[in-house]
This record gives structure tokens, sequence and C-alpha cells, in this order.
């Protein structure tokens, strides 16, 4: 049976993840530069390493408000996009069977529509599977 990888990871209390193939690395939340007038998802870039990556604020993309940055945040670098994702804390990679991953609930819990890709009961919590698509499209 065919399985797939997520990164998990928390944000605001939840469970989130990406799979694994759209991630390139996860770091601490090092120097952050703010930018002016960028949209309020857009938390400022960062140096990595000499390339220049846009740090979306997850939270407030997803519309679960600002996040406060802690010793556990840390930036989700994306592999084909110069963007990371500021969430609360790193979780492990999770490796689920195929026919354990759900579609998208009809009520998102209070996480703007469409983020949400896809679910995963896991035995004691419930993993959120971002689109990686939806959270960096342009409003």
């Amino acid at each position: 049976m065919e399985a797939r990888q997520f990164v998990s990871f928390k944000l605001a209390g939840r469970l989130m993840g990406l799979d694994i193939r759209q991630v390139r690395e996860i770091n601490r939340a090092l120097d952050i530069t703010p930018v002016q007038h960028a949209q309020p998802h857009v938390r400022g870039l960062l140096n990595l390493r000499g390339q220049i990556v846009t740090v979306f604020d997850l939270g407030q993309r997803l519309g679960l408000g600002p996040q406060e940055i802690t010793a556990e945040t840390h930036n989700v670098v994306l592999k084909d996009d110069e963007v990371a994702l500021l969430v609360d804390a790193v979780g492990e990679a999770v490796e689920v069977p195929q026919d354990q991953i759900e579609g998208p609930p009809a009520n998102p819990g209070g996480l703007a529509d469409g983020f949400i890709q896809e679910v995963v009961k896991l035995h004691d919590d419930l993993l959120v599977i971002l689109s990686v698509e939806k959270i960096l499209a342009l409003d």
C-alpha cells in the first residue's frame, strides 16, 4: 500500500502539515527584516545563505491572527518558491497510508476557506494538510 509523508507542525494549537516533497528545509525563526507596505501576512524577508526568502505569517494567512515569535517558532522553507512559512513549533515527519487520507471537511473549523487540502485522523489528533498552492495564491 502506498504511503505519503508529511512535515507536521503546530499553529495556534492545531496540528497541521505539508507534503514533505514541498519542503526544502526547516530552521529557527532567524532575523526577519520587516517590509513596509507589504500584505498583512508577509512577515518580512529572510537572508538564507545569500538567498532572499519571503516569510509568510502562516497564522495571519489562514485567518488565525498574527503569530508571536517564541523560542519554538520555526520557518518551514518551501522547495520551489522563495517562501518560508512561520509556524509555532515543528513536529515530526508523519508517514500515512494513502487510504487513511481524507478530503477536506465541510466545516474548516475557523480556518479561512480553501486552505485545507486533506485531513488525516491520527490515533490522538487530527492532522490538517494545507494546500501550498492556496497559501501562495494572490488574493
